[in-house]
């Protein structure tokens, strides 16, 4: 029965060659998979059919992998290459059963005979289109039945066979698996049945749960018990009948519900493929394998990413698609929610939330009942825990709405575990950049609309690379076993009452998706020539001092890493610099002394932005850099005791997160002494000569902290000397202070414009005992504020501290 399949994949060759085009994940099998070609290698297939053989062979061919129609010599014996889980479905007859169980056997009887042969058994998975098909729908011929009939299957090839998904797994070691099982027909039934289950699971994972029909998901959703209550509260508190408010709460779910189609997607994958290849030089995706296997051990994927640019929302969910995975729904500003933009986006997942829930009962408890559907579907979501676009390139505070809800639909008892991916997005270019510090200077947000995005669109050039880095993922089920251990105790009293734990952990929690989201933070060309240049006060270094500051960068990085997940460009320092001017993100001087690399005003202040991106990777060796310019013959211990006192506060702004400050302080001060920028004289350390080399690369890493440490000494100063105050006068005057010293020094950091950093530094204060509130929430110093005001004084240059001085005048005694 094998032999006519074999035959008719040979004859498809050539008719199938312009009707098939694929995607293979991952997309360098051989080296990402470890697969040793010296070794015996069999695939392992889902249906017996000659258009997958045929289809499966040129991939291979593509691949350089042994051709899946051979067969191979195991100890004198012949075998054929790949094993069928089953026949196709026929037309009139019954379908037989393949010959995989037999092969199976033979293949573990082989290994067991023979324990120097270690086959390699390659799990093949040939999704024809990435459709997911609906619930209840009598449609089983294209796209839905895994094992068609030859007609169906011709009507599959010629609809979806240009938009194919080729997956290639992680072999199994048969001489592994005959050791452990032996080779009875049981242990070959087994080895089939992992396989079947292990399919099943990859096609979940690329087309996502079938779809359900929108008018009998909103019909099952306005009968949730919660929901109904909450039409029948809405109807008694605005007096009006339980109808007109089972209308309103229908309404609801039109504004808010995704309209999710396939062929959107497909379209989608197409003008997006297009638009990167336009605007990009490359997108480098990191960590993509962790999605991959979280998939298909079952799990429910929420990620979680930064919040950079519109791009975003479309640039996360094709890398997501590309990477063999069904696309999420996306929790979407109402802001974008406007024509043609809303509807495409609609139809490609996404939901719309509105900014704010509160006073309205009613759009909180409809939102909620969708949410709460979606994952009980088993579809993979994503949202943007900051609310917003950052404006000046850090992390913004998080906002937890999102991440309460997902907790309480798992206290509505999801079987399957659910997990948490944090994703870094970065750009060598931020399309919305230039409209970021109108917007912190005062400037009304502009509104999005169809003029909008057509503007943008004329303005389209290259962007450089963009980056998307997955990091370390947190599953909900063991978070909350460790911090709640008792938490299945409230599976289903949520509707009762909320369980007291969740607030605090849900704010850890957000905390932590933070902190892990810059652990995958990604460097690249414009951020290390930013914080280079921005060092300076001209803006300005020879070509060489600039190569020289970015290669000690990276070797910072890689010797005292702040996360092993941080990643590094590969090309030298020169090759990153060309690739800047390309992009006209630097200028080029010539004369007779060499070339001179600068920022103009404008790009300096943007730059800034990236700078922002990855500052909390430099935060800490910039203070200790700080620490050893000011202070003469510091020690470790002096130098750790800064650390300690400054850390909660850095840690709380900048979301850090290092699992040993003293340890990672070690390394970099060793770093510092090894690369000349330190001297070290037993436990003391000091700067190097004035004029020499190493003292000039060394302050240009320190003044990566002069920004912060400027912000840290205005607001103690205004602590200290006008206290007590209301909170609100406080960062009112703190705000005020910084455009004073902006006008006095000529800094041009967007983050002297928002208002949030002073509020997140007064939470700061307030958290680690420096600050107080009174019986009318006035804000007073403790008697550990000077302490931290002395410790600040003494990073700073004199000219700043004797502006900030000269500002706030003293309080009177």
């Amino acid at each position: 029965m094998f032999r006519p399949v074999k035959l008719f994949a040979a004859l498809l060759k050539w008719p199938m060659w312009p009707l098939l085009k694929y995607k293979v994940v991952p997309e360098h099998p051989v080296a990402e998979l470890a697969l040793d070609t010296s070794r015996p290698l069999f695939y392992i297939c889902t249906t017996e059919s000659a258009a997958d053989l045929a289809a499966i062979r040129r991939i291979c061919a593509k691949l350089a992998l042994p051709d899946p129609n051979d067969n191979v010599s195991l100890s004198g014996s012949m075998h054929p290459r790949t094993l069928f889980l089953e026949k196709p479905h026929t037309l009139l007859f019954k379908r037989g059963k393949t010959t995989a169980l037999a092969q199976g056997q033979a293949l573990l009887q082989a290994h067991l005979a023979d324990p120097a042969l270690n086959a390699q058994l390659v799990p093949v998975s040939l999704l024809w289109g990435r459709a997911p098909g609906k619930e209840n729908s009598i449609k089983g011929l294209i796209g839905e039945a895994h094992a068609p009939n030859w007609l169906a299957k011709l009507l599959i090839v010629l609809v979806s066979g240009r938009h194919s998904l080729a997956r290639f797994s992680h072999p199994v070691s048969l001489q592994q698996m005959a050791a452990q099982f032996g080779s009875e027909e049981q242990t070959a039934h087994k080895l089939l049945r992992m396989s079947r289950f292990h399919f099943y699971r990859q096609r979940l994972a690329a087309n996502g749960p079938k779809l359900v029909n929108r008018p009998q998901l909103f019909n099952a959703l306005l009968a949730a018990p919660a929901l109904k209550k909450a039409i029948d509260d809405e109807a008694k508190a605005k007096r009006i009948p339980v109808k007109a408010a089972r209308q309103e709460a229908r309404k609801l779910l039109l504004e808010i519900a995704a309209d999710y189609r396939a062929s959107t997607l497909r379209v989608g994958d197409r003008v997006l493929r297009w638009l990167w290849h336009k605007l990009y030089t490359g997108i480098k995706v990191n960590n993509a394998d962790v999605l991959r296997d979280l998939a298909q051990k079952g799990h429910e994927i929420v990620y979680i990413p930064c919040h950079r640019s519109h791009m975003d929302y479309l640039l996360l969910s094709y890398v997501i698609y590309q990477q063999g995975l069904a696309p999420p729904h996306i929790a979407a500003g109402i802001n974008l929610n406007f024509w043609p933009a809303g509807t495409i986006f609609r139809r490609g997942g996404a939901f719309f939330i509105r900014r704010s829930f509160s006073g309205n009962k009613l759009y909180s408890a409809v939102f909620r009942e969708y949410l709460c559907q979606l994952f009980s579907k088993g579809y993979s979501i994503k949202y943007y825990t900051e609310g917003g676009r950052s404006r000046t390139g850090r992390l913004l505070q998080p906002k937890t709405g999102m991440l309460a809800m997902t907790l309480q639909s798992m206290l509505r008892g999801i079987e399957r575990p659910v997990t948490l991916v944090p994703v870094y997005l970065g750009y060598e270019h931020v399309m919305e950049v230039n409209t970021y510090l109108h917007e912190l200077k005062g400037s009304g947000k502009q509104k999005e609309s169809a003029l909008g995005v057509i503007k943008a669109i004329r303005n389209l050039r290259d962007y450089g690379y963009g980056y998307v880095n997955f990091g370390e993922p947190v599953t909900l089920n063991n978070y909350l076993n460790q911090q709640v251990p008792d938490w299945k105790q409230d599976i289903d009293t949520l509707e009762v009452q909320k369980p007291q734990w969740l607030n605090p952990v849900v704010a850890q929690l957000a905390d932590n998706m933070m902190q892990r989201i810059n652990q995958a933070a990604a460097l690249n060309s414009i951020n290390l020539i930013a914080l280079c240049l921005l060092a300076t006060d001209k803006h300005t270094l020879t070509r060489t001092e600039l190569e020289q500051q970015i290669d000690f960068y990276l070797s910072l990085q890689r010797c005292a890493p702040y996360h092993k997940q941080v990643t590094l460009p590969q090309e030298p320092a020169g090759q990153l610099l060309d690739h800047a001017l390309s992009l006209q993100k630097v200028q080029q001087h010539n004369d007779s002394f060499g070339q001179l690399i600068s920022l103009t005003d404008n790009n300096a202040i943007l730059l800034s932005y990236y700078r922002n991106n990855v500052l909390h990777l430099f935060m800490l060796p910039a203070i200790i850099a700080c620490s050893i310019l000011h202070q003469r013959d510091i020690s470790r211990q002096q130098l750790n005791a800064v650390i300690q006192q400054l850390y909660p506060l850095l840690q709380q702004e900048l979301f850090l997160n290092i699992s040993s400050v003293e340890v990672y302080c070690t390394a970099i001060l060793q770093h510092l002494v090894d690369g000349g920028l330190a001297e070290q004289d037993g436990d003391n350390y000091r700067a190097p000569t004035q004029h020499s080399n190493g003292y000039f690369m060394l302050s240009l890493l320190a003044n990566n902290a002069e920004h912060t440490l400027q912000r840290y000494a205005m607001v103690l100063q205004l602590i200290e000397n006008q206290s007590p105050q209301s909170r609100a006068d406080l960062e009112k005057h703190s705000h005020e202070l910084a455009q004073r010293l902006l006008s006095l020094h000529g800094i041009t950091a967007p983050e002297y414009y928002d208002k949030q950093l002073f509020s997140t530094l007064l939470n700061a204060l307030k958290d680690n005992g420096y600050t107080q509130t009174d019986e009318q929430s006035r804000v007073s110093s403790t008697v550990q504020l000077p302490l931290l005001k002395d410790t600040v004084s003494r990073l700073l240059r004199n000219d700043v501290l004797q502006s900030i001085h000269s500002i706030i005048p003293t309080k009177p005694s």
